[in-house]
């Protein structure tokens, strides 16, 4: 349905996207997840077809966005972070414009605009002026938009962006709806946005992609470290620090440190360990719990800090780019 291969784009200097690629069929939704200035919105814009890339191609339904730019621009339905809506016109009297835009003929231009405003809930409010809206009626209207001409392809850029909690949670079930028979991407800054709205996460950071699958999928196929936390209690002579350091002795423990939040009854000898075990290494409890017991520390708790979504994104975002990153994939081909 969207086949992207090989797109770069710069801009002088900054190099705003290099050799991204990815693929997604129909009936997919999936979100394009990465910091400001990762690269996502001048993809999506390549993709819309308002920004050439230098190199790479763009394929939407088999069109060519560059080459069978009429085709493909056609078939997709596209809201961007801030929507182009005119406030002195009403809610009908704007879609009926962007029908004549897609050159939906007359005869079906109310139908199109009945059946938007429908799937969107705006009908109640279609006499009235998108100007004298709330800022989730106007997303609303945004959507309808988008979606007058039937497209195939959707293609939303920060679509709660500015929303209250509320309105939040009505656009994210809105979109889960639209993308029941349709592809749609999904670009954000806002992991919430994307891992409670998306069944795919491709995470974009230095205009390169640096991990895409499901989130349970990438979760997976982490390889970082995993911290553990541990409540232990030790001599008041012998203090912290020669807990650390016995800690730090077991095989496999890359680090430990004192965690930052230390429990009310610390007066007592009791002190939070935060151990950090070396990358790929197996399950360290029973060994932290039977070098403890061995050295006469007591421990009150111990458990292993779970990896998530939010713990490998900011892994991802704050590593260095080299040349060509590795990246973490549980997709075919090469995206």
């Amino acid at each position: 349905m969207i086949l992207v291969r090989e797109i770069s784009k710069s801009f002088g200097p900054l190099k705003a996207v290099q050799n991204v690629s990815f693929e997604l069929p129909a009936g997919q939704i999936a979100g394009l997840l990465g910091p400001n200035g990762a690269g996502k919105s001048t993809t999506i814009r390549m993709m819309t077809g308002f920004l050439t890339p230098d190199k790479g191609s763009i394929s939407i339904v088999g069109h060519d966005i560059q080459h069978q730019a009429p085709q493909a621009k056609a078939l997709i339905g596209y809201l961007p972070e801030s929507a182009p809506i005119y406030p002195e016109m009403s809610v009908k009297g704007y879609l009926k414009h962007r029908a004549k835009l897609f050159c939906i003929p007359g005869r079906e231009i109310g139908p199109a605009i009945d059946k938007a405003m429908g799937i969107t809930r705006i009908t109640e409010v279609a006499k009235r002026r998108v100007g004298h809206l709330s800022k989730g009626y106007r997303q609303r209207v945004g959507l309808a938009a988008a979606l007058v001409h039937n497209p195939q392809v959707l293609i939303l850029d920060e679509p709660t962006n500015g929303l209250d909690p509320t309105q939040i949670h009505e656009t994210r079930s809105l979109i889960r709806e639209l993308s029941e028979h349709r592809t749609t991407l999904v670009c954000s800054h806002i992991l919430p946005e994307v891992e409670r709205t998306c069944d795919r996460v491709i995470v974009m950071a230095g205009g390169q992609i640096r991990a895409d699958g499901t989130p349970n999928e990438l979760i997976d196929a982490s390889t970082g470290a995993i911290r553990y936390i541990v409540e232990i209690r030790t001599n008041p002579t012998a203090g912290i620090e020669h807990a650390l350091r016995i800690l730090a002795s077991i095989p496999g423990v890359a680090a430990s440190k004192p965690a930052p939040n230390q429990p009310n009854d610390a007066s007592s000898g009791w002190s939070t360990i935060e151990i950090e075990s070396a990358p790929a290494e197996d399950d360290l409890r029973e060994a932290i719990a039977a070098c403890a017991d061995d050295h006469g520390l007591f421990i009150r708790e111990l458990h292993k800090l779970v990896p998530t979504l939010e713990s490998l994104f900011i892994q991802l975002v704050d590593a260095p780019a080299p040349a060509q990153t590795p990246q973490i994939s549980t997709q075919g081909g090469d995206a």
